[in-house]
């Protein structure tokens, strides 16, 4: 089964037993994917309906960000929510230690020497995290690595 296919079966089942929170989020990224699948005119293959799941994730937490300074605790509670449910169909996360050897792995591959090769680097580091981080968690270990020596 598909993750799109996963997704819908389970918004179903979320419907079925009332469950709005999840019901709510799985409608909202089914139309996001819908959305996808329009702008590409055609399926969204897996590693795309996972980046616009992973999408969903970011804005969620830039939400959980904003209410949080803004003292809105319930609408914090409500997208941590969200994001719970949305989190149960990415890939198990890279840890530190994981993405620290990615990322010298992809170093080596593509022979960077500095931060001048950061985008080589990212291209391929983020090749071989598929999902399983952030970009900007990617992008942060990249340019602590190519640092230049002081």
């Amino acid at each position: 089964m598909s993750l799109a296919e996963r997704i819908r079966t389970e918004l179903g089942v979320a419907l079925k037993a009332k469950n709005l929170v999840t019901a709510n989020t799985l409608r909202m990224l089914m139309a996001s994917v819908k959305n996808a699948e329009i702008e590409k005119h055609g399926p969204l293959s897996e590693e795309e309906v996972l980046v616009q799941i992973q999408k969903a994730v970011r804005i969620r937490r830039e939400a959980v960000e904003g209410f949080t300074k803004g003292g809105r605790t319930e609408m914090k509670e409500k997208e941590e929510a969200e994001i719970r449910v949305l989190e149960a169909y990415l890939p198990a996360q890279l840890t530190d230690a994981e993405l620290d050897s990615l990322v010298g792995a992809a170093i080596a591959e593509t022979g960077a020497t500095g931060p001048a090769d950061m985008g080589k680097v990212m291209k391929a580091a983020m090749a071989k995290a598929a999902g399983r981080t952030e970009g900007s968690k990617v992008s942060e270990f990249v340019r602590r690595k190519l640092k230049p020596a002081a």
